[in-house]
């Protein structure tokens, strides 16, 4: 067998709480029902910060890792048995980052085609590789959970951030009307999306719930805070029908007033698929709505707008980390999409 002598340029994390350095690495080659992806662009979101401080053991990194869960590209090549993608497509989806698998920041990835599905036509590479984890966990959640459907009222927590603002959108396009948490530099985006926007910082759940809801309660709750937030939302949902999901229900919390307006909850745990290998279709599945609501004009991606190469991803994770200002942190990992 001929020895791959490819090589690949990649930000590389050796030591938690360090900085990622920049390596040269053989290329990947694909093996039985994978795809090596061309990365073009890949999205940051906040758990790759705490797989950097070694406070993600959920996440199954062992170092050295390459991080980057999301990423948008092109297939470069096709392995055995995938049929679903041809040389050079376009495709985005969470390829990898974590459970083992290489991530995004490097040139070249090998994927399992079951996680992708093909860029949107009217998305630029950034804001595709934006898209992955938080449209999967917000979909999961109102769609696969919670059967958003048109005239209900549901209340994203946190909706001008990664997973929130894409729950706005996808609740909007379903048809339900959308109300949202949010602090005081996120409230005039979350107006742009025609919803309903809240400052937590000003109003109470008891105000907004007699204000919004005349005191019955919100059809859907999703959460994407965690902690306190979690606990105000059972507190905030519709007796007997009304159904609480939550992205971050880590911790202890009582389920009492929940159980005395007979409503329902679900956890949301996106990564399963890359951790465990199973489900995976689904996710490739979910990025395939997402495509045909992005085409038809239903979601946008909010991506911030400063520029972040290969090399830059240092200081892209110090954006993301002092949370100024709105929109998925992007690195561009060709020069040709900067």
């Amino acid at each position: 067998m001929k020895k791959n002598t490819l090589t690949m340029h990649a930000m590389v994390l050796e030591k938690y709480n360090d900085e990622l350095e920049f390596r040269v690495m053989s290329r990947p080659t694909p093996g039985k029902g994978q795809v090596l992806v061309k990365v073009m662009a890949s999205g940051l979101n906040p758990l790759d910060l705490k797989i950097t401080a070694g406070k993600a053991a959920h996440a199954k990194v062992s170092l050295p890792a390459i991080l980057g869960i999301d990423g948008a590209g092109i297939v470069e090549e096709v392995g055995e048995g995938v049929t679903d993608f041809k040389l050079f497509d376009e495709v985005y989806g969470m390829m990898g980052g974590i459970g083992g698998h290489q991530g995004t920041l490097a040139e070249y990835i090998v994927v399992d085609a079951d996680l992708l599905a093909r860029k949107p036509s009217n998305l630029s590479m950034k804001e595709a590789a934006a898209l992955p984890l938080v449209f999967i966990t917000a979909w999961e959640g109102l769609v696969d959970r919670a059967k958003v459907r048109a005239g209900q009222k549901v209340l994203i927590h946190g909706g001008s951030g990664g997973v929130g603002h894409i729950a706005v959108q996808i609740a909007k396009a379903f048809g339900a009307e959308v109300f949202a948490t949010g602090s005081a530099k996120g409230l005039s985006y979350l107006a742009t999306l025609n919803a309903e926007a809240i400052d937590y910082t000003t109003k109470t759940p008891e105000e907004y719930l007699k204000q919004y809801t005349d005191s019955e309660g919100f059809d859907i709750v999703f959460d994407t805070i965690g902690g306190e937030t979690l606990d105000n939302s059972f507190k905030s949902i519709r007796p007997y029908h009304g159904h609480v999901v939550s992205a971050l229900g880590w911790g202890t919390h009582s389920i009492a007033p929940l159980s005395f307006r007979g409503a329902t909850y679900s956890g949301i745990f996106t990564l399963l698929p890359l951790l465990t290998g199973k489900n995976r279709r689904h996710h490739g599945a979910i990025l395939q709505e997402a495509t045909k609501l992005i085409e038809a004009g239903k979601i946008k991606p909010l991506v911030h707008p400063e520029k972040f190469s290969l090399v830059d991803a240092n200081r892209a994770y110090r954006v993301m980390e002092s949370r100024k200002g709105l929109g998925k942190v992007v690195v561009g990992i060709r020069e040709s999409i900067l």
